[in-house]
């Protein structure tokens, strides 16, 4: 089967019990490799702060580093969470990408903070309203359009010659959708943790889309999580890693994240439990035929253009094979 839309995914950084930091920020660039190897379209690393489990707390440096150690992939944020930042740090970081990696940067932006409270006291992180505010300030600095009595409009945005690379609103409840049509913007939809149907929030996007030179035309991603081992059965035993570990950060317990072994024996809560019961769903959990069609199934139901995956493991051996079933069930064309 070779699938009617791209094929792509994301990486947390995640770090497991039992391995260094350092051993998770190298596994990132071999992912990267792997994913650029194996065919996919592109790569996006997400914005997450105060997380032992996760290493991804500044994604323009992964994006650098994966970048010069591949050859095809699309790099970028998925995404950088703008309300965490000045806009005009945002505009040279990702400027200065784009010049790095002429044609391969593309700049995810989102409005949730990305950790707790105390880690967005720490950032001095902005206000969920204040979000269309900073994104009207990121495009003004990049189109120079501050009006001449403002006071931006006396800062050039450093490096100069170089465009933004193409954006993409990320959204988990379709609030985001018309205004990234709007905006002539790529728009992506967390279906990985997002209860709500994409389907209504793309079609509100294609309703209002603007063609812009990034976006000709709409283009719509969906993004799903995803386990997948060569039977139904390994993938359920690996997935208990991801399971407990999503039931202990919603419950307030901090940690790496374990192994499926410890992880089936943990003792839950029934509230913990509850949480599995109701993400899980979620989940596409098993063999490549059975991950292949339920993908398959979800994005034709929302006409998705592209699917990105994103796949929590403890093994980082075992999640990349994970990314290779999956893009072998769909006929992706390795690079070699």
């Amino acid at each position: 089967m070779t699938a009617p839309f791209a094929l792509s995914l994301q990486d947390l950084a995640p770090i497991a019990e039992g391995t260094s930091t350092v051993q998770a920020m190298a596994e990132t660039i071999a992912l990267a490799q792997t994913a650029d190897q194996l065919g996919y379209t592109r790569l996006w690393y997400a914005e997450h702060h105060g997380m032992p489990s996760i290493a991804s707390s500044v994604p323009e440096i992964l994006i650098g580093s994966a970048a010069a150690h591949t050859k095809n992939l699309r790099i970028g944020s998925g995404g950088v969470m703008l309300l965490n930042h000045a806009p005009l740090r945002i505009a040279e970081a990702y400027r200065t990408l784009e010049g790095l990696h002429p044609g391969r940067i593309d700049l995810g932006l989102g409005r949730a903070p990305g950790g707790d409270g105390y880690a967005m006291r720490a950032l001095r992180s902005g206000g969920g309203e204040e979000f269309s505010s900073y994104l009207a300030e990121l495009m003004a600095f990049d189109e120079d359009s501050f009006p001449p009595d403002h006071p931006y409009s006396r800062v050039p945005v450093s490096p100069g010659g170089i465009r933004l690379p193409p954006m993409w609103l990320l959204g988990s409840s379709g609030n985001s959708a018309q205004a990234a049509g709007q905006l002539g913007f790529g728009y992506a939809f967390a279906a990985h943790f997002s209860h709500t149907p994409p389907a209504p929030a793309f079609d509100a996007y294609r309703a209002a889309f603007t063609p812009t030179d990034a976006f000709p035309k709409p283009q719509t991603m969906l993004c799903v999580s995803v386990v997948c081992a060569p039977t139904d059965e390994e993938a359920h035993y690996l997935a208990r890693s991801q399971a407990v570990g999503w039931a202990l950060f919603t419950s307030g317990e901090q940690r790496k994240l374990m192994s499926p072994e410890e992880a089936h024996a943990r003792v839950l809560t029934p509230q913990q439990q509850a949480v599995i019961d109701h993400q899980s769903s979620l989940w596409i959990v098993g063999s490549p035929t059975k991950v292949r069609d339920t993908i398959a199934e979800k994005a034709e139901s929302c006409a998705a253009d592209e699917v990105m995956i994103t796949t929590t493991m403890h093994s980082y051996a075992q999640r990349r094979r994970s990314y290779g079933l999956v893009a072998e069930a769909f006929g992706v064309t390795p690079r070699g």
